[in-house]
């Protein structure tokens, strides 16, 4: 059972809180990506070194998720999210100041580890404070912040990059972290969760297994796929994710109980949420390098060009959040990422080396109305999905596969661009580019199928001849 500390914390200031908390830690997801051309060119490095400075952030971001949610509920879940918003802000800094690829490349692993705290924390804290009635527009604020990170990232990386340098994308966290430690010591309530032992050997096996996958994807089209560093990456990172899956079905207290996976509604978002995230982060790293090396835009002509993708979830995802309370969220995601396959594959079909910002308006705007209509609802489904004293590992569970998800399609994609184009000319970016974006729509396309398996929200019984007293309550989303 939770404990609670009574503390001068509120809804109104956790949803303050987690969301700018939770801003910092998606914004870095992809701010990086309108800079790339500009870090390419200050600090050199091959595209594969491109790829490591966004996988690093969201591969250590990803394998120490879980861990991060299940300190917080052993040691106090405001503690570690105070601890993780310092590490964040300090790497931040470290990163501003890289002075070449492969320390920026640290520092962005070191960041993937303060948000991998932050991050779970940020939605347990949340669902903690807001009283459950109200909880459904609570997640959509917290998506539509989250959304805005998401729709600022390439524009302040872009506008940052072209007027000051790109250094000051990371120097921009660090006001932010230092505003944000006193204010979450002061205004939010302690808690706890089940005080379970922490899991180390499944940490691990699920952090050397996702390193061995996305190393081996990204040095693949390097070294060649039957390279022996390549194969033996594959290779030894599935297998210690078969053991990880193995050691989780018979340990006593897992980092992530397989026996959550029997709720269709925890296996069926958790699936979307891998794929979505595996076809959209893929997308985004080669679409803001293809406007700028093949469109010529500069990096904010990027980053504004980008908007009606990735700025839609600011206008759309409070909306999506009060519809997932009226008709459940299964019927909203599935919606979501249906549109935004359709917009990927659109893309696609549309890139070529001289296309006109018209053609391929429609398919951002559609892109963006599915991720607004996926972000809110899901987050409510992940957290209806389980008991509330496992909303800590469900959240850590869920943003892990959401940036595993995103580690690997940038792997994915890439690998599948280097192998069919290249850098040399417009036309080669664009052959490279278009099977990639093929493959991405497919993968988003899938994640609809995912959400469709998702239990129907089920509807209270009609209340004919029972005794007086309070209504039943509808249960949302939740396998029997």
């Amino acid at each position: 059972m939770s404990q609670q500390t009574a503390r001068g914390g509120s809804a109104a200031w956790a949803l303050v809180i987690t969301s700018v908390a939770g801003f910092m830690a998606a914004l870095d997801n992809l701010v990086v990506t309108t800079a790339l051309p500009s870090i390419r060119e200050d600090l050199g490095g091959a595209l594969h070194d491109l790829e490591w400075t966004v996988s690093a952030y969201t591969l250590t971001f990803a394998v120490l998720l879980m861990f991060g949610a299940a300190l917080g509920d052993r040691f106090g879940r405001r503690r570690l999210f105070i601890a993780g918003i310092t590490v964040f802000t300090a790497s931040s800094a470290a990163a501003a100041m890289a002075p070449g690829i492969d320390s920026l490349i640290a520092a962005r692993a070191v960041q993937g580890a303060g948000a991998a705290v932050m991050m779970p924390l940020t939605l347990t804290l949340l669902t903690a404070a807001v009283p459950e009635a109200r909880r459904g527009m609570a997640y959509g604020i917290w998506g539509a912040v989250n959304g805005l990170a998401v729709a600022s990232g390439p524009l302040v990386g872009g506008s940052l990059t072209e007027h000051i340098s790109w250094h000051w994308i990371f120097w921009l966290n660090v006001p932010l972290g230092l505003i944000l430690v006193p204010l979450a010591r002061l205004r939010l309530a302690e808690s706890h969760g089940t005080g379970a032992p922490l899991d180390l050997p499944g940490t691990l096996l699920a952090s050397g297994g996702l390193f061995g996958i996305v190393y081996g994807l990204i040095r693949g089209p390097v070294d060649g796929w039957t390279g022996t560093v390549v194969l033996t990456g594959l290779s030894a990172g599935a297998t210690l994710l078969v053991g990880f899956v193995l050691h989780s079905t018979r340990a006593e207290n897992p980092m992530l109980p397989m026996r959550l996976f029997r709720s269709r509604a925890f296996t069926g978002i958790n699936a979307a949420s891998l794929l979505m995230f595996l076809g959209m982060f893929g997308s985004i790293f080669l679409l803001s390098q293809y406007m700028q090396g093949v469109l010529g835009y500069s990096p904010t002509e990027a980053g504004l060009r980008m908007l009606p993708w990735t700025g839609m979830p600011m206008l759309v995802a409070p909306i999506a959040g009060i519809l997932s309370d009226r008709i459940g969220g299964r019927p909203v995601v599935a919606t979501g990422l249906f549109l935004q396959a359709l917009g990927l594959g659109h893309l696609a079909v549309v890139a070529t080396a001289d296309a006109s910002y018209a053609a391929q308006l429609p398919a951002l705007i559609t892109s963006g109305i599915g991720m607004a209509l996926y972000f809110a609802p899901a987050s409510s489904l992940v957290m209806s999905s389980v008991l509330p004293k496992e909303q800590g590992i469900a959240s850590g569970a869920n943003n892990a596969l959401r940036e595993v998800g995103g580690a690997l399609g940038i792997a994915i994609m890439a690998s599948i661009f280097a192998s069919r184009g290249g850098y040399e000319s417009g036309q080669a970016f664009v052959d490279g580019m278009r099977p990639a974006l093929v493959t991405g729509a497919a993968a988003v396309a899938l994640a609809g199928v995912a959400a469709l398996f998702i239990p129907a929200r089920r509807r209270p019984a009609a209340p004919a001849s029972l005794p007086a007293g309070p209504a039943p309550e509808p249960v949302l989303e939740k396998a029997s």
